[in-house]
């Protein structure tokens, strides 16, 4: 089993359920140090302090929160665990939400909540079934790691997960990332469904969905210990040079069946909904009030802690 990373409860209405918490993920990246070139001696980051010019031991290191240049507040774990809020201890359910309303630009690490002990069976279980019947996920807050997190709680396989959020002043806003105004034609938006039809997978697994990169980069490493020659890049695919994007749209719809082994006929396509025809109500006139903007409101004040 994976270490604990915190230990606490889950607080619902008047329900609590003690928990601890372990990551859902795994990383299997491969990871790389760094070596002096001429010696193959490796390379080290040590902690020095500015001022006596030494290096200092990790009993001599805490935390601070630089208040000016020559100022600093230091902050030690005992003050964290003690913070006066209720989330320090628990995490708190807020509300309940459908899924499809949650932005996933806002999710991201996962953890599986573990029951603690025997007392905590009834009602974890209790959790698990009413969010599994409600088709909601519930919306709690949590403080762990010196800041306090949106999270967002589901069940997958009989066991919550937690998913850490970001508040919404977390998120960029894209606006000025849009393109210019271009028209798009129905014919086009029908090429790219059929396209999309061809693409449509029922799991996220196969070779399309393996990390290659980390295959490739064991495949380096091996070969360099037997002294082998290195494998050899493949040569780029050049992109055919398509006259417009309907015809880059059935091409692409072509390759993909032929790919899947599937006929590479004329591609399936998609009527657009014809909007409906409603009759214009004549509305009395009427004065237009004045609309207020409200100035947007930003949480800059606050220091988030990394």
């Amino acid at each position: 089993m994976p270490r604990t990373i915190w230990s606490g409860a889950i607080s619902f209405g008047l329900v609590t359920v003690p928990i601890n918490v372990v990551s859902a993920t795994e990383d299997h990246s491969i990871h790389f140090h760094q070596y002096h070139l001429a010696d193959s001696g490796r390379i080290r980051y040590r902690k020095v302090c500015e001022l006596e010019d030494r290096e200092v031991p990790q009993d001599e290191i805490g935390k601070g929160y630089e208040l000016t240049k020559t100022q600093v507040i230091p902050v030690t774990d005992e003050d964290l665990d003690n913070l006066p809020l209720p989330t320090a201890k628990a995490i708190e359910i807020g509300g309940f939400v459908p899924l499809e309303s949650v932005d996933p630009l806002r999710i991201f690490d996962g953890y599986y909540l573990q029951p603690s002990g025997q007392v905590a069976a009834k009602p974890y279980q209790l959790l698990v079934k009413a969010l599994g019947r409600s088709a909601k996920v519930a919306v709690a807050k949590y403080a762990w790691s010196g800041r306090e997190r949106l999270g967002l709680l589901r069940v997958k396989d009989d066991v919550l997960v937690l998913h850490a959020m970001r508040w919404p002043d977390e998120i960029r806003d894209p606006a000025e990332l849009l393109p210019p105004p271009v028209q798009v034609s129905d014919e086009e938006v029908e090429g790219a469904l059929a396209l999309m039809d061809t693409m449509t997978v029922d799991q996220l697994e196969g070779p399309e969905f393996t990390d290659r990169y980390t295959e490739a980069v064991a495949e380096i490493i091996e070969a360099k210990r037997e002294e082998k020659p290195l494998p050899e890049a493949p040569e780029p695919e050049q992109p055919a040079q398509i006259p417009d994007l309907m015809a880059a749209l059935q091409e692409s719809v072509s390759k993909a069946k032929a790919s899947r082994g599937q006929d590479a006929g004329p591609a399936e396509v998609h009527e657009l909904p014809k909007p409906k025809k409603t009759a214009a109500k004549k509305q009395p006139a009427r004065k237009t009030a004045t609309k207020k903007t409200a100035a947007k409101k930003r949480s800059g004040s606050r220091p988030r802690s990394a």
